[in-house]
């Protein structure tokens, strides 16, 4: 895929439907953006959504662009999105940088100018009350996901499982990645990081008080439309149950 298209397709449909978008930072010519939508005062806390941090898991970034296109991003809340933070890994198909670096080990040293770049940027927005982020798994072969809760209610885990089960079962495996799993397709994860020097995203957005993360995982093995409709339909459902 080319992924430069795909920015640009991502950029004029934010601007379109009423988002500010800033370029974080530029690599290889191609853009890594932030996009801000609505007043917190009157919508609330904001939302914040990030995918493609990892570049051999396109679903996320896909997902999310037609979620802009279809007017999901609405006037009822206040938003923040990153939706391709690893445009060179993209771009390679790989899930490192085009430096070879993970960024999502990279959020406590923020040695990675893309992860210098997203970190200055996220320090100067108001504090989101819910993070999602779009992940996939070579590993799995049905959908799970993570929570981090530091005060926030989470959707329930029928809710979700439920939202994922058009597109795949919850996945099989009882220990995934190192994580016994909480129930069937779900990790409660602690707001501590698996390793004390390698922070992920989630870490480092629950150490900012963050109040509720969700990381969903779709089966990168797959097929993409399923992975994408799969994608949507758990952020739909999570960013519905906010309303209860």
């Amino acid at each position: 895929m080319n992924w430069s298209g795909f920015i640009a397709e991502w950029k004029a449909a934010a601007l379109e439907r009423g988002f500010e978008v800033e370029v974080m930072l530029e690599r290889e010519g191609l853009q890594i953006l932030a996009c801000t939508k609505g007043k917190v005062k009157e919508a609330g806390h904001p939302v914040y959504l990030s995918s493609g941090v990892h570049g051999d898991e396109p679903a996320g970034p896909l997902a999310l662009l037609r979620l802009l296109q279809e007017g999901f991003f609405d006037e009822s809340r206040a938003w923040q999105i990153c939706p391709c933070l690893n445009p060179t890994g993209l771009q390679r198909g790989t899930r490192e940088t085009k430096d070879g670096v993970d960024l999502n080990r990279d959020y406590l040293r923020k040695e990675a100018p893309e992860v210098q770049a997203h970190v200055r940027w996220l320090e100067r927005q108001a504090q989101a009350r819910i993070f999602i982020s779009l992940h996939e798994d070579w590993e799995s072969t049905g959908f799970y996901y993570y929570e981090i809760r530091c005060g926030e209610e989470g959707p329930r885990y029928e809710e979700i499982i439920t939202a994922a089960a058009p597109f795949f079962p919850p996945e099989p495996q009882e220990v995934i990645d190192d994580h016994k799993t909480t129930r069937k397709g779900w990790i409660y994860h602690k707001d501590q990081p698996d390793l004390e020097d390698s922070w992920p995203e989630a870490i480092y957005l629950a150490r900012r008080n963050c109040s509720l993360s969700l990381t969903f995982e779709t089966p990168s093995s797959m097929d993409l439309e399923d992975r994408i409709g799969c994608q949507m339909a758990v952020v739909r459902k999570a960013v519905e149950s906010l309303g209860r």
